[in-house]
């Protein structure tokens, strides 16, 4: 069987050899539990030099698909800086940074950390940076009324670690603050549910400024989206703490959307012209699953359709009474991916990295069995009937997949690709 039609597969040596061999090669990749562990204070958030460097191996074939940023002080470059020890002009001159979208889609950055936010208006950006100061005072409030005793005294440290002033992207990640609450679950939904508030009334706030389509609410992980398109807080249950990450993006600043700018991008490089346009971007296309691959089938060359390998690590499925709720931040850009292969038949991998390993607690573990000598996984992150099928998981999380990435690295320096 064809490795892009396997499912949960360990087969990490053919895995190697299609990146090491590929050459006509679209990897994009998510970052957190991907390349760098989950971690509940993302200022700790630490990436290795090796991995960096075996990106470079795959030259214009390799992007970066994040809800993250790359500038900032939380944002992927700051870590990069750390990693290797070296200032921002440095790393520039060595084209090290990593190249791709981030903020879902809408910030762009090349290797020598060149970023813009194609289709943003300064307007938009004005909002968001007036943004991170209302998380700040919505979470004090209820802090200092519903918090338990021992985040009082270090109160601005968890704020610190809690409110990420992101340009493009500003966000309440309440993986530090939740061992807090992790004996008290009704005090930390009732906080979710406070900050999903806060997040509507921005939106509202942003509609009466002329702004009413600019912006969007996306929960990580979640439950998937309601009939009108929203996505579904995954409230937090004994032991796990459901939604941790609040953010508010850009309309349009979905994975999926990224993934077809990425295609359109990587198209250019190999034909020199844009089969969607020179100043398409994602805020540009649809949202509709369906309309996306229409939209590729109608302008791009099958002949030249590559191998698009998508990993992620955030996909989930919880059953709620007799309905299944699947989510996760990473699921619909792997959809994308593999409903591509299914009209154009190049061989794309969808590739899942098991973070169950980190400090957060709203990460399911793959579920392993041995028989006759055989390791293989007997149930992955969705539900039995889940449409989205990941070719290769990675058990052992994101130091696996570093491992494993690097030495399909190795190999295609040293070999010409097919």
């Amino acid at each position: 069987m064809p490795a892009s039609l396997q499912n949960l597969s360990l087969d990490h040596e053919t895995f190697v050899r299609a990146l090491a061999t590929t050459e006509n090669l679209l990897i994009i990749q998510d970052l957190d539990g991907v390349c760098m562990g989950l971690v509940n204070d993302p200022l700790t958030r630490r990436i290795s030099t090796d991995y960096v460097s075996a990106t470079r191996a795959f030259g214009t074939h390799f992007y970066v698909l994040t809800n993250g940023e790359h500038i900032g002080r939380r944002g992927i470059n700051r870590i990069v800086e750390q990693a290797f020890g070296m200032d921002a002009a440095n790393l520039q001159k060595q084209n090290s940074y990593l190249p791709g979208l981030a903020a879902g889609g809408v910030q762009w950055q090349i290797r020598s950390g060149e970023f813009s936010h194609p289709g943003v208006s300064e307007a938009e950006l004005a909002f968001l940076k007036a943004v991170p100061e209302k998380m700040e005072t919505c979470l004090r409030a209820f802090f200092k009324q519903t918090s338990p005793a021992p985040l009082l005294p270090d109160l601005d440290r968890y704020i610190a670690a809690t409110v990420l002033d992101n340009i493009a992207s500003p966000t309440v990640n309440l993986n530090s603050v939740y061992p807090l609450f992790a004996d008290d679950n009704d005090v930390f939904v009732a906080l979710q549910k406070r900050l999903r508030s806060l997040l509507q009334d921005l939106l509202s706030q942003a509609a009466q400024q002329g702004m009413e389509d600019s912006f969007f609410i996306h929960y990580a992980p979640n439950l998937g989206r309601d009939t009108e398109g929203q996505e579904i807080v995954w409230f937090g249950q004994s032991g796990e703490s459901g939604t941790t990450d609040f953010q508010f993006m850009l309309r349009g600043a979905i994975k999926e959307a990224g993934v077809l700018a990425l295609l359109n991008h990587y198209y250019f490089q190999r034909t020199g012209s844009y089969p969607l346009g020179k100043d398409f971007n994602a805020r540009q296309a649809p949202h509709d699953m369906t309309a996306l691959v229409d939209l590729v089938k109608a302008n791009f060359d099958p002949a030249m359709m590559p191998m698009i390998v998508g990993v992620g690590d955030t996909v989930t499925a919880q059953v709620q009474g007799d309905q299944v709720k699947r989510g996760g931040s990473d699921r619909n850009f792997l959809q994308l991916i593999q409903n591509l292969n299914d009209v154009f038949d190049s061989g794309n991998l969808t590739v899942y990295v098991d973070s169950s390993g980190g400090e957060l607690k709203n990460r399911k573990p793959l579920q392993l069995a041995d028989e006759n000598g055989v390791r293989s996984v007997v149930r992955g992150p969705g539900d039995d009937a889940d449409p989205l099928r990941l070719s290769v998981v990675f058990p052992g999380g994101y130091e696996q997949y570093c491992q494993v990435f690097a030495r399909a690295a190795g190999d295609r320096l040293s070999q010409k690709p097919l």
